[in-house]
Parts: structure tokens; C-alpha cells; sequence
């Protein structure tokens, strides 16, 4: 009877075993040098080459790399429970730019969206699931980024997106809180807002302040790392041009801008423990990252109805990168508004105080 049930026991797990090497079982595409899960994905390997050649510099995180994944939160979040969550990650931004880049929000992305468009149509893919894929594939462009899935098949947008539902920087913690929470049939919880926000250790300001164009959001923004965190957390001395500027604080770091949103956010009672959780924590970072990039690539859309198609997406190059306090600060310039945890314990950089070049397109 043992030696049966052993026997039984061995069968079933063969079984399991052959499931899980044909659901892993590679199709070779017709270009003959890449392979995928589903043959349905094949065709992305040629738009991937082509927004990687004549966008991303040949995989750059460049300034357009910064752009195609603001793209996709821009597109994505404009959607609401309050009108019936119609809208969504459907492409409307770019179908019906000349409308939806006029939104005050939108600035700046109809230069991004002419220049993505082309590209576009050039292949057999709609535009909801260009402006996420060449997002994903932006992100992986950036030393120490998480590979981020995608998903083929969204239904495009039939009509432009209702102005008012991309948060701006001058808005309440209260407002930008409550805009998230609205978006979708579940919405954002407070926690995911700060997750989604992870985006801007890879981004950079061209219309907060026209007159200072491609200034990023933290010392790093070509490296996807925790410093973003760290550095919204420090007492602000400088602006990086004129004073006044609707939606900039003032920053720690010269060259480099602090939006109004992320200040306040790094300091709310609702947002900060999560905010300061991040700083030097780059499993984190990553793998929350994930979690509401695919919530915002899959607002107004149904996952059971979509392709998996992420093994398009490369795996971003591997770093180990400490968060520092950049020259002459330390833990003293803090402006620690967790009361829970105490702040991490971080070296300073070593040198000169210096000005974070700008990321120019």
C-alpha cells in the first residue's frame, strides 16, 4: 500500500512538472533569434528595435526615455469612477491629442506624442498598447530598474478623456489622495500613490518652469535608485530658477527640482512612513514599482483579456547603488516627518557641493 502511494505521489508530481514545462514551452519567432511564451508577442521585437534605435539613443535612459513613461501614467490615470470609469489606459492621449495635450496637466506631451506616433505607425500595434509598451521598455533602459510586465490587446479610447483627472504639482495631498482614489473600479490606496511616484527617480520637470528645462527630480535620474526618496526629505535651500514658480519647492540640491506634490507628500501624516520606507530599500522599491505600474497600464481594461508579453521587455542591467546624502549634507538637514521609524543611517557623498546637470532632450 506505501510503496502504491509513493508510486501515486511520484505520478502526480510528473505531472505537475510536465504542466509547468509546457506552460514555459519557448515559440521561435519568424525572425529566427528570438523566442517568446506566445507567438502573438513576436511582432513586438521588431518595434522594440525600432524605438530603441531612433527614440531611446540604442537604450538609453535618455530624456525621451523620461518622457514615454510619463506618457504612460498621463494616459492611464485619466479615469474615473465618477464617469462611469470609461477612459483609462486606452490611448486616448495620443488618439485625440490635439484635444487631451492641451489639458494643463499634459503640457509638453504633444512634442512626446508627435514624435512617438510615427513610430506607431510604422507597426500592427494600437496606440493603448504603444504608450505602455514603449514605457516598459523605457524603464529597462535604466540601470537598476525592475522589468516591468506588459500586456497586449487593451481596447482603444472612442472619445477624448475628460480634462481635470491628472493630478497636477501644485495640488493638496488631500486632492491628489482622493484623484487616485477615484481612478479605476478599486482606485489607489494611500500607500500605492507613494508607490507610483517611484517614477520620478527616473524623471525630470520640461514645463513646471519653461525656463529650465530637463531638470530632474533627484541627483541620479538615470539611475533607477532609492536617492529620489531620500533627497525630498531634505530641508530646501535653492530653487533651480526663478522664485515663485507655481508647483516647485525650494531643493537641497542645485540643478534639481523639487515638485510641490512630492514635498508635501514626503511629509503628510497619510504618506510619509511609506515615503521614508523607501530610502535605501531597492527590493522595495522595485517590487512595489511593479505593482502600480501594472495597476495604472491595466486602468479600464480587463488583464483575463490581454497576452502576457513582458519576456519582450529586457532586464534592465543590475546595480548596487547606496542611497547617500549628497555632499555637505547629512542627517541633520532632514526634515523627518515619520514619527514611527527612525530615519536610516546613510553615508555622505564625498566632495564639493555640485549642480545636477539637466537631462536634455
Amino acid at each position: 500500500m506505501a510503496f502504491k502511494t509513493l508510486a501515486t505521489l511520484l505520478t502526480i508530481v510528473a505531472t505537475v512538472q510536465a504542466a509547468s514545462t509546457g506552460l514555459t514551452k519557448r515559440v521561435v519567432c519568424p525572425d529566427g533569434k528570438n523566442t517568446v511564451t506566445n507567438a502573438a508577442c513576436c511582432p513586438l521585437f521588431a518595434l522594440r528595435d525600432d524605438l530603441q534605435r531612433n527614440l531611446f539613443n540604442n537604450g538609453a535612459c535618455n530624456a525621451e526615455a523620461h518622457e514615454a513613461l510619463r506618457l504612460t501614467f498621463h494616459d492611464g490615470i485619466a479615469i474615473s469612477n465618477k464617469t462611469g470609469n470609461h477612459g483609462g489606459a486606452d490611448g486616448s492621449i495620443m488618439i485625440f491629442d490635439r484635444i487631451e495635450t492641451a489639458f494643463h496637466p499634459n503640457i509638453g506631451l504633444d512634442e512626446v506624442v508627435a514624435q512617438q506616433k510615427p513610430i506607431q505607425a510604422r507597426h500592427s500595434i494600437n496606440p493603448a498598447d504603444f504608450i505602455q509598451f514603449a514605457g516598459a521598455l523605457a524603464v529597462s533602459n535604466c540601470p537598476g530598474a525592475p522589468q516591468l510586465p506588459f500586456f497586449l490587446g487593451r481596447k482603444v479610447a472612442t472619445a477624448p478623456a475628460p480634462d481635470g483627472l491628472v493630478p497636477e504639482p501644485f495640488h493638496t495631498v488631500e486632492q491628489i489622495l482622493d484623484r487616485f482614489a477615484d481612478a479605476g473600479p478599486v482606485g489607489f490606496e494611500d500607500v500605492e500613490v507613494v508607490w507610483a511616484l517611484s517614477a520620478h527617480t527616473i524623471a525630470a520637470a520640461n514645463d513646471v518652469d519653461p525656463n529650465t528645462p530637463g531638470t530632474p527630480f533627484d541627483s541620479t535620474p538615470a539611475i533607477f535608485d532609492t536617492q529620489f526618496f531620500l533627497e525630498t526629505q531634505l530641508h530646501g535651500t535653492t530653487f533651480t530658477g526663478r522664485t515663485g514658480v507655481k508647483g516647485e519647492e525650494r531643493s537641497a540640491v542645485r540643478g534639481e527640482m523639487r515638485l510641490q506634490s512630492d514635498h508635501l507628500l514626503a511629509r503628510h501624516n497619510r504618506t510619509a512612513c511609506e515615503w521614508q520606507s523607501f530610502v535605501n530599500n531597492p527590493q522595495k522599491l522595485h517590487d512595489r514599482f511593479i505593482d502600480a505600474w501594472l495597476k495604472i497600464s491595466l486602468l479600464g481594461q480587463d488583464q483575463d483579456l490581454l497576452t502576457d508579453c513582458s519576456d519582450v521587455i529586457p532586464v534592465p542591467k543590475t546595480i548596487n547603488v547606496q542611497a547617500t546624502f549628497p555632499p555637505t549634507l547629512s542627517n541633520k538637514n532632514v526634515e523627518q516627518a515619520c514619527a514611527d521609524t527612525a530615519f536610516p543611517t546613510l553615508a555622505s557623498a564625498p566632495g564639493p557641493a555640485t549642480a545636477v546637470p539637466p537631462v536634455r532632450r
